[in-house]
């Protein structure tokens, strides 16, 4: 082992503190220009009373012993019992859903960041697991980018290329963002990046004289050094805005007729639309201006701007997480194509910048691992935001990119790494659904929500206690995960969890093929580093890698402008698009016929928003946290520290705060027709009036466990968000469009109890 040791996470690498048999502290990777606060919270994670120490079957579960019984997930106690009686007892419900109902009655429904590694990937591990069993239902897409991945590969042919930073410093003139691009999302990464440089691109972008417009309802989603224009915006107007500003260009004669006509297909379908010839409304500055409230003159002059000056459009992660939230996606592109700035340096789009550590960085020229599975034999997936709708309606029909799907039967949930209970909308709905299936299986490290309301549930290993690869995508460096303390005496690998249920199903031979979890993880290594060679990069052997704890990669060659190809010779490098160009009018969308997804960008009213708000309501946005990844380490002292009466903090602007009777510090009581949960108030003129921002992560902490429509008194604002899919195109999250009433709390507060274990009745082994 290396003189000092290195290890990882998803906000990067750091040098373990070990005393006692305690990681006591940690110290950022040395290379890290950026490193995470969030680390500091790592000493939190092994030795937390939310921690599970044994396998725990619910009480109920345990003595109906496995017949039909009335289900309360939540609600009820916790029997501990050994690992023989935990596994026998998952291994029985899978053995009985299989035979009385099919493998497509059980949802492997694994979704999220549980770990950095490449081998010891929850969904990953999960997956392969069932699929070897004869497979699953499982889910498609992301609720961080659902509408993005469903409308990107129709209007682009593929997810879409982004630009290198490099290719913007001392080259763009204008940057507008819609969105922001904030540096809080930017310390997180998929394999936890060794250099988080998001901030210093940005710096250096300022520095060469690019001017930014961050078009948000949050000021600081741009980072205040860069003394951005700042064009407060009413949530889920975004379309409105650019159509706004796409009529001022074909009005005035400035948009990119040759490059439309060159590179775009679909342009004349689009420009009736614009004009109002269709519907008898123009999309001007002045209609724009009464939808988005930003100015009709500033309208006009970003519209000008973006073609006088070499401009780059960005769109966040955050504006496709709203009610018809394809359409800012697609129309971003349209505007860029009008600008006529595209594959030019420091011109055109991209998606994501800001809205995770990666976007924008040239990567390594060499892959990392991959843990194998088998394919999956059930070919029926959900879009990953219809758990509820799945759950609640088993065999109705819906509609989903251009396909008539039906909802399978569940009978059994499976989950291992990722919390619903902070990705899902409507938590209330959530719990509705989550009674219907007869088991619920999880595989966790703590306490958490999804924990709570689990049938069984089997303790496992955090990255601190096993030997991982961390090799992120984007990354041009590589770095060991070596255990650093030993787990609980009573917790086990996650891999040795599968493999000894994968004995029980007669599925042990193909699981681990006779190789122990760290002789997988040097085969893993010694895959890459084949591959790695036959492209003529040499990597050291597994032991050498393993002893130096950090590996330079190779970059990629190029840092080109995206789509540049395309532009310089679009006959032989033609977008993978049926047309290969640029969709602007998708025939293939025309042609699903979908009233909330048409074959061309429109502006489509939401379901909620200001614009049909009452008096009373204020519009919620429920982004990202600054002190946790979602919900991981919310026990963590970093999150902890940025609590107010103990609940996550609710920030609001000045005038709102007044006119509630609300003050900083104060709790506050948020609530609509969906729910209700409790947070700490904090005044801020970051926002723009008329609207709250509330970070989704706070654990789920109903004072009535189990029952729906409890009051949540921790701030998890799940509590409140629609649980409606963006469209029939993605289906996906719409957590951005919400309305919400606010009141001060005047009764006691009521205690956090969530960081604490649940109620255990007497063992029965």
């Amino acid at each position: 082992m290396a003189e000092r040791i290195l290890s990882g996470t998803h906000w990067g690498p750091f040098y373990p503190e070990v005393t006692d048999g305690k990681l006591s502290g940690v110290t950022p990777f040395d290379l890290d220009p950026n490193p995470s606060p969030i680390l500091n919270s790592l000493p939190d994670m092994a030795d937390h009373p939310c921690r599970i120490l044994r396998p725990a079957v619910r009480q109920g579960y345990l003595q109906a012993n496995g017949e039909e019984y009335h289900r309360r997930r939540g609600s009820e106690p916790f029997v501990e019992v050994s690992w023989e009686h935990a596994l026998d007892l998952v291994a029985n419900a899978l053995k009985r859903t299989r035979d009385e109902s099919g493998n497509q009655a059980i949802y492997g429904g694994s979704y999220g960041w549980a770990s950095a590694g490449k081998l010891h990937s929850a969904n990953a591990l999960l997956h392969r697991f069932l699929s070897g069993i004869g497979g699953f239902t499982g889910s498609i897409g992301t609720y961080s980018l659902a509408a993005g991945e469903a409308i990107l590969p129709h209007i682009l042919g593929n997810g879409g290329k982004n630009s290198a930073w490099e290719t913007l410093v001392g080259t763009t003139q204008l940057h507008v963002s819609f969105g922001g691009m904030p540096l809080k999302n930017a310390q997180i990464t998929h394999g936890g990046m060794t250099r988080r440089s998001t901030r210093d691109w940005l710096l250096k972008m300022k520095n060469s004289g690019c001017q930014f417009v961050n078009i948000s309802p949050v000021k600081d989603d741009l980072m205040h050094e860069l003394g951005a224009q700042w064009v407060p915006i009413r949530p889920n107007t975004d379309v409105a805005l650019m159509l706004g500003m796409a009529h001022t260009m074909v009005r005035q004669n400035l948009h990119a007729a040759n490059f439309l006509s060159q590179y775009c297909h679909g342009f004349d379908e689009f420009l009736p639309y614009l004009l109002g010839e269709v519907d008898g409304q123009p999309k001007d500055i002045d209609w724009a201006e009464s939808i988005t409230n930003v100015p009709a003159d500033t309208i006009q002059q970003l519209a000008r701007q973006l073609v006088t000056e070499r401009s780059f459009l960005n769109a966040a992660w955050s504006i496709q997480r709203a009610d018809h939230g394809e359409q800012p996606y697609w129309m971003m592109m349209v505007l860029a194509c009008m600008a006529g700035h595209i594959g030019k340096p420091g011109g055109g789009f991209g998606y994501g910048y800001g809205s995770m550590g990666g976007v924008g960085e040239i990567g390594a020229a060499v892959r990392g691992p991959m843990l194998s599975a088998p394919t999956n034999p059930v070919e029926q997936a959900i879009p990953v935001s219809r758990i509820a709708d799945m759950l609640l309606n088993p065999g109705s029909s819906y509609q989903f990119n251009g396909s008539n799907e039906t909802y399978p039967n569940i009978d059994l949930i499976y989950w291992a790494g990722g919390n619903p209970f902070h990705h899902h909308q409507d938590i209330n709905r959530l719990i509705e659904a989550w009674n219907r299936p007869k088991t619920v299986v999880v595989n966790e490290s703590f306490w958490t929500s999804t924990a709570r309301h689990a049938d069984i549930v089997l303790p496992v290993a955090t990255t601190l206690e096993r030997n991982d690869i961390g090799w992120c995508f984007a990354d041009q460096g590589a770095y060991t995960m070596p255990k650093i303390i030993d787990a609980p005496a009573d917790v086990r690998l996650e891999w040795d969890v599968f493999a000894d249920l994968a004995e029980r199903m007669g599925d042990r031979d193909q699981w681990d093929q006779g190789l122990t979890s760290d002789q997988w993880l040097e085969q893993l290594y010694e895959q890459s580093r084949e591959k790695a060679a036959a492209k003529g990069n040499d990597l050291p052997d597994f032991n050498t890698f393993w002893q130096q704890g950090y590996l330079p990669l190779p970059p990629l060659e190029g840092a080109n402008p995206a789509y540049s190809e395309f532009i310089e010779d679009p006959e032989d490098n033609p977008l993978p698009t049926p047309s290969g160009k640029f969709q602007i009018f998708s025939d293939t969308i025309h042609g699903f016929d979908y009233e909330d997804c048409p074959g061309h960008p429109i502006w489509l009213e939401p379901a909620e928003w200001l614009g049909n708000a009452q008096p009373q309501q204020l519009h919620l946005i429920s982004n990202q946290p600054a002190t946790r990844l979602h919900s991981q380490l919310d026990f963590g002292r970093t999150s902890i520290e940025s609590k107010i009466a103990d609940r996550e903090p609710l920030r609001m602007h000045p005038d709102d705060a007044a006119a509630h009777g609300l003050n900083d510090g104060d709790v506050a009581r948020l609530f609509n027709d969906r729910g209700e949960c409790l947070a700490g108030v904090m005044i801020s003129d970051d926002l723009m009036p008329g609207v709250v921002q509330l970070a989704t992560g706070a654990w789920y902490d109903p004072q009535q466990p189990g029952q729906p429509g409890s009051l949540d008194v921790h701030g998890n604002p799940n509590m409140l968000t629609l649980d409606k899919g963006t469209s029939r195109l993605a289906q996906g999250p719409i957590s951005q469009t919400t309305l919400i009433e606010i009141e001060k709390w005047t009764g006691p507060v009521p205690p956090i109890t969530v960081f604490e274990p649940p109620a255990m009745a007497a063992s029965e082994d």
